[in-house]
């Protein structure tokens, strides 16, 4: 194994020095001893957050107390950061909006297309969609009854054609599954989508700030997203709501707030919804969430799509050339994420029957993915502050443990609340 260590260690070098993207790395101030594979569940905090949440806290806050609402900007948050993300997902700046959560933005777009399409009742997705789409969409149309059902396909790569009819009012996908990290085309299933006569709707939870998204061009009608994930905006951090230029006057979301209202300091008790994205506003936006998003989002300042593709798929490859190198044939370890960088997300997925106490015994050497059931092992790949080297020595770590069944520990197999 040592020659095959000192070949990849060799491309790691070259690859790390021809990196466009290093300095970005300069911006983040990960733990010592950690290399953290999991910016695709909770990104890292860029350098200049703490000091806008202490600045915002304290001053703003502490001090400027309610003035801040129009003195420190705070009611321009979502508009503010939605243009920033715009930049980073293909969209004209006033087509987003920062604001609630993935959950809630989801239930928004969703009944807004919905009553675009009168008449078509059905709501087609992957019976592999992240949960909470798929818990959204079935309550959503349980309430609305008339015959409105959720209708669930395998695989939209193979599926979708056929799932297509005069009944399908919505498309509802996930551009990135969150297991395998398999990477669906935007645009050629909004065609086949638009062609069906029905509506796109993307969930981005997985793909903003992980690869080049190109919602304009690419035929979106609706997508949600996070803001905790790449965009390192911190636990629980705002969601974000897109709209196609032709739905932004037209669609009606079923959640109403006082935001969205056209006047809402006229405090009218009949609802008139605000023109273009700021109907999809709700309520009051979570002041200190959205400062640390704000200042999160200027690690991607000047950086092309383009660059941020590259590097995500050249992060991805030699992960796998590493453990396939590395890991003997022998401790079971199968690929399941696409093997071509061009259907494959930020993200690499392998099989493992003991997954969940491989990964803590890779947590406990330093090495931070996470786990999804039943047996996928995940690793995830931030193209702002990971290296080649450091891939490398995760995929160093992950043959070790094998190579001396060091996964093989009680301690490993208890499953803590959150995998």
């Amino acid at each position: 194994m040592a020659d095959a260590i000192s070949d990849l260690r060799g491309r790691a070098r070259d690859l790390d020095l021809d990196d466009g993207l290093a300095a970005r790395a300069d911006q983040f101030d990960l733990p010592r001893g950690v290399i953290y594979l999991d910016g695709n569940s909770l990104g890292p905090p860029p350098r200049g957050v703490m000091d806008r949440l202490t600045r915002v806290a304290g001053q703003e806050w502490g001090v400027d107390l309610i003035t801040s609402w129009n003195k420190n900007g705070w009611m321009g948050f979502g508009a503010r950061i939605g243009a920033r993300i715009a930049a980073l997902v293909g969209a004209a700046p006033e087509a987003i909006r920062a604001c609630d959560s993935t959950s809630v933005n989801l239930l928004k777009v969703l009944s807004a297309a919905l009553s675009l399409r009168p008449g078509r009742p059905i709501v087609v997705s992957e019976r592999g969609n992240f949960p909470t789409d798929l818990y959204v969409a079935q309550r959503l149309l349980e309430e609305l009854g008339g015959g409105y059902a959720l209708r669930l396909i395998e695989d939209a790569e193979t599926d979708l054609d056929g799932a297509l009819d005069a009944d399908v009012a919505v498309v509802m996908l996930t551009q990135t599954d969150y297991r395998s990290g398999r990477k669906l085309n935007m645009r050629r299933v909004s065609d086949a989508v638009h062609r069906a006569g029905a509506l796109a709707l993307w969930d981005l939870a997985h793909s903003a700030g992980a690869f080049a998204v190109n919602l304009d061009a690419d035929g979106a009608d609706f997508a949600v997203g996070c803001g905790y994930k790449f965009l390192n905006g911190g636990p629980g951090a705002p969601a974000f709501v897109y709209a196609a230029e032709a739905h932004r006057e037209t669609a009606r979301p079923i959640l109403a707030g006082w935001l969205g209202h056209a006047a809402p300091f006229d405090f009218r008790p009949d609802y008139e919804p605000a023109p273009g994205m700021d109907r999809y506003v709700i309520g009051t936006p979570p002041v200190l969430s959205m400062a640390a998003l704000e200042t999160a989002l200027e690690a991607y300042d000047g950086v092309d799509g383009r660059m941020i593709e590259a590097k995500t798929a050249g992060l991805g490859d030699f992960f796998i050339d590493c453990v396939e190198a590395l890991v003997p044939e022998e401790a079971g370890l199968l690929l399941a994420s696409p093997r071509d960088r061009t259907r494959r997300g930020a993200q690499v997925s392998f099989r493992h029957a003991e997954g969940y106490a491989v990964m803590q015994a890779l947590i406990a050497r330093g090495v931070i993915g996470d786990f999804r059931a039943p047996d996928i092992v995940r690793f995830g790949f931030s193209p702002l502050y990971l290296t080649y080297g450091a891939v490398l020595d995760a995929a160093v770590i992950l043959a070790e443990i094998f190579t001396t069944h060091e996964w093989d520990r009680p301690e490993y197999k208890t499953r803590a609340a959150v995998t």
